[in-house]
């Protein structure tokens, strides 16, 4: 399913609607408001942040943002340095391969921040595979902060510390036959893959990762169906 496609397909959807009502109302609040969005990898996090946040225009448009937690994945650099290297570089994208305390600190900053302190936020460069710190900033003035990624709701790793700061939770409630289908045909357009060979290259990794992130969907506030 294309980027389109799937922005289509949201459009459509009453759960994503709802989402929009929650943010609306958020908006409303006199305090910042942080929304933790889960699923598995393939979901659709970004393309759902992203359709989300167009349907803002300014001024509402200035107080809502997404950010996404793949700028704490450790550089390759990092991984090279641990003593497990081999399987860290293989097992990239695994809870343990992301630096959780830093994500953890820069969530409580931006909780803490409203009105007070600009923010900066580490991106992530896919073209160098590897995060660019402080390439982001969330001002003072935004009110809702919406945060896409894998473990929001991890238990382990050091994730759990971030659970409680943010408001709510939601999870993109994707069936894992659909998410995995998605991830083969990204693989196979970014690296002229085969299907066989970007299914190869899931099942020693991603799709790993997304057996455990489906675990725990049931720890979330809200299931968004689409």
């Amino acid at each position: 399913m294309t980027s389109l496609q799937t922005n289509n397909f949201f459009a459509y959807s009453s759960d994503v609607k709802d989402a929009l009502l929650k943010i609306r109302t958020a908006l409303d609040k006199p305090e910042r408001t942080l929304i933790g969005l889960t699923g598995g990898p393939g979901s659709g996090k970004s393309t759902l942040a992203n359709h989300l946040i167009s349907h803002f225009s300014a001024p509402l448009a200035e107080q809502v943002t997404c950010l996404s937690m793949d700028g704490f994945h450790l550089s390759k650099s990092q991984l090279r340095a641990l003593p497990n290297a081999e399987e860290a570089l293989a097992r990239r994208g695994a809870p343990w391969t992301f630096d959780s305390a830093a994500f953890v600190s820069r969530v409580m900053n931006i909780k803490q921040s409203y009105q007070r302190d600009d923010i900066l936020w580490p991106s992530f460069d896919h073209t160098f595979g590897d995060p660019v710190e402080d390439d982001l900033k969330i001002k003072k003035e935004v009110k809702v902060v919406l945060v896409e990624g894998l473990y929001l709701l991890h238990q382990q790793d050091g994730w759990q510390a971030s659970q409680s700061l943010f408001n709510e939770h939601w999870f993109l409630d994707i069936p894992l036959d659909i998410a995995i289908e998605r991830l083969a045909q990204r693989h196979m357009n970014a690296w002229g893959l085969s299907h066989e060979q970007a299914m190869d290259r899931i099942n020693q990794s991603d799709g790993l990762n997304a057996e455990l992130v489906a675990s725990y969907k049931n720890q979330a506030d809200w299931l968004i169906k689409v």
